[in-house]
């Protein structure tokens, strides 16, 4: 891949645009999901947590890739190269892994609504977690043996007098690299998608023949589940088929870099998927939005004389709705 200013202005605006809207929705979430796991704990709860902490640890590497698009070069110490490399994709492949064990559990929950309440675990949640975390480490663990494979050929380049990263493979290190890809696609891809979209597509498909549930839950479970096909099918599935394209063509693909930048909308795409799923962030999401409400319009109004809505606000806080009151 050949940097170019151009690609260099589109991959800081993609990285940054995820930064700037994805740190913030996440931390939220983690203070939200930490929370409700200290209280009281539930599968749905842990698998949140979980895939939080790994959207946040991808957007703490994500500086280094930034730092390498605006110099169009490696110019940091080159420990880091595999390092963020062996993040970004663990995270990556982590968050698929999640994604398709929370509609494994929405699915559940709403087939076998009594059996599967009698019998879920929080403790299987945490160890499907963990199972979820070894197994992207290890398959990203490539990142890791690509780099410094072959490093003692004479005719080889070392890596460390290379300013790039994760680049100008040879054919030695494309031999390993491209059936590694293909089982990226079929087993951290290919696999968890199908079985997200067969739970997703029945999951609807009951919810839309329950007579007594709310009509406002059922489109918001709809919505969840629609938004969770939605972020595998644009963040995940044009970088899993450069995969296949790569293996085919025997080569690293050009367009990889561009298939990858989808990939990273998913940090901030995930807290959109974990409002639809917890009430206690849609609680907490409220509460932030009434107390920034409050201190933008205080500093404006320094009478409730001269604010009636500030003077509406304070009259809601000292009279209980007629639903609080039945709470």
């Amino acid at each position: 891949m050949a940097w170019t200013v151009a690609l260099s202005n589109l991959v800081l605006a993609v990285f940054g645009f995820t930064l700037i809207t994805g740190l913030p929705a996440n931390l939220l979430a983690f203070y939200t999901f930490f929370q409700k796991v200290r209280q009281r704990c539930t599968p749905m709860d842990v698998l949140l947590l979980s895939l939080t902490i790994s959207d946040l640890i991808f957007l703490f590497f994500l500086p280094f890739r930034m730092v390498e698009a605006a110099n169009m070069k490696w110019t940091l110490p080159y420990f880091l190269c595999p390092l963020s490399g062996f993040i970004f994709y663990s995270t990556i492949y982590n968050s698929t892994f999640h994604l398709t064990a929370i509609s494994v559990e929405r699915y559940l929950g709403v087939a076998f609504p009594i059996k599967y309440k009698l019998k879920r675990n929080p403790r299987n949640a945490v160890i499907a977690s963990v199972i979820f975390w070894l197994l992207s480490m290890a398959h990203c663990s490539i990142v890791y043996i690509i780099q410094y494979y072959d490093i003692s050929n004479p005719n080889y380049t070392s890596p460390y007098k290379r300013d790039t990263c994760y680049e100008e493979f040879s054919k030695e290190q494309l031999d390993i690299l491209l059936p590694v890809r293909l089982e990226l696609f079929a087993v951290l891809f290919l696999i968890p998608f199908l079985i997200c979209c067969f739970c997703y597509i029945r999951f609807i498909h009951i919810l839309s023949n329950l007579p007594n549930i709310n009509a406002k839950k059922r489109y918001r479970a709809i919505g969840m589940a629609l938004g969770t096909l939605l972020v595998f099918i644009v963040c995940f599935l044009p970088y899993n088929v450069s995969h296949v394209v790569g293996y085919v063509a025997n080569r690293s693909p050009d367009w990889r870099v561009y298939a990858l930048l989808t990939s990273t909308f998913n940090a901030c795409l995930d807290p959109f998927i974990f409002y639809f799923s917890s009430s206690a962030l849609r609680g907490t999401f409220k509460n932030i939005l009434q107390k920034l409400s409050r201190q933008l319009f205080q500093p404006c109004c320094r009478s409730a004389l001269y604010c009636p809505l500030l003077n509406c606000l304070s009259t809601e806080e000292k009279t209980p709705s007629t639903t609080d009151s039945s709470l």
